[in-house]
């Protein structure tokens, strides 16, 4: 296939390129190289442009068998201020995106979604089941009350694994705009005739990830940290529940998704094993031959405690399987 990747000379889409290569792709890559994500140019040619950009999307995309967006603005970020920057970015970039493709005929999408789409994660109480709690209050998490009870009695809540058919409660700005792209590209696709994979990354870690940015993941962040010789804070209580995938498996994941023709399919992508934040920050730190990681008890309101997905639809529809537990991929980052 001829195939356009948006946001290839980021973290993730550096990953992909090299895996569609290796599947025998031909590649044209767009990337704004926005400043708050890359410190220098990458190592290969590139059409430098914003997502936004309808005449560069014009120019590149006549042609194409398919598209892979990646450009975004990613995590947490610092704080409302950042609003909209998130949404220009992220949902009017796709839309624009969306538009060109139909312009030019290329009805085949790849779409980097994210677990956030989810909120908080799957919770069962031992008397009503399965529920969906709302947002933790701000009087218990200064109390240090992390955990979010059950909607309907109170009573503690037993975490579990997310399906791809669960609700989808975004909690931050960012989520919104994920939530917001999936509903574009399956809006697009109908309208077209196209197909679109969405493709609900977990925490993605790996060699490549950005340093010294609020805007990466925790585990880039906590590395950050390592790199300047201090010790990793972790929020809240570390007991966060995440499920840690290595870029690689990500690439893999999305290049066996170009074969995707459904209208619409969600697929989460995670490693399948459940490990908490603590968890990533003292294997990191004992990595590092470092002192443990500092437990602020601190919160972010955006945070969600628990979200772990199954992976089960990608393994049984693309036929993919996660190669890196996190202890070896943590050995193959800092190597």
């Amino acid at each position: 296939m001829k195939i356009l990747l948006t946001g290839g000379a980021g973290f993730i889409g550096q990953h992909v390129l090299r895996q569609i290569v290796a599947d025998g792709h031909q590649v044209d890559v767009l990337d704004s190289l926005r400043s708050d994500v890359h410190n220098e140019p990458p190592p290969f040619d590139l059409i430098r442009a914003d997502i936004r950009d309808a005449e560069a999307l014009d120019r590149v995309l006549p042609g194409a068998d398919a598209a892979i967006h990646l450009a975004a603005k990613v995590g947490l970020g610092v704080d409302v201020n950042d609003l909209d920057d998130y949404v220009s970015t992220n949902s009017l970039g796709t839309a624009v995106l969306l538009r060109a493709m139909a312009r030019s005929g290329v009805r085949r999408l790849v779409f980097a979604s994210s677990m956030v789409v989810y909120g908080e994660g799957h919770y069962d109480c031992s008397s009503h089941g399965s529920v969906a709690p709302g947002p933790r209050r701000i009087e218990d998490l200064e109390r240090g009350l992390f955990e979010p009870p059950c909607p309907v009695c109170g009573q503690p809540l037993r975490p579990g694994l997310i399906d791809e058919d669960a609700r989808l409660d975004p909690r931050n700005t960012y989520a919104a705009t994920k939530v917001n792209g999936e509903h574009l590209a399956a809006s697009w696709a109908r309208e077209t005739g196209g197909a679109v994979a969405a493709m609900r990354f977990h925490n993605v870690y790996g060699p490549g990830m950005p340093r010294d940015t609020p805007y990466a993941g925790v585990a880039a962040i906590f590395r950050s940290a390592l790199d300047r010789g201090e010790r990793p804070r972790v929020f809240e209580d570390g007991r966060q529940r995440r499920d840690f995938v290595h870029a690689r498996d990500v690439a893999s994941a999305v290049s066996l998704a170009l074969g995707n023709e459904q209208q619409f399919v969600a697929y989460n992508i995670g490693s399948g094993t459940v490990h908490t934040i603590g968890d990533l920050a003292a294997e990191l730190a004992r990595a590092y031959n470092a002192e443990p990681p500092v437990i602020t008890g601190q919160y972010r309101l955006g945070d969600v405690r628990h979200i772990t997905a199954s992976s089960a639809r990608a393994r049984t529809a693309l036929a993919w399987t996660p190669t890196y537990d996190l202890p070896t991929g943590i050995k193959d980052l800092i190597s």
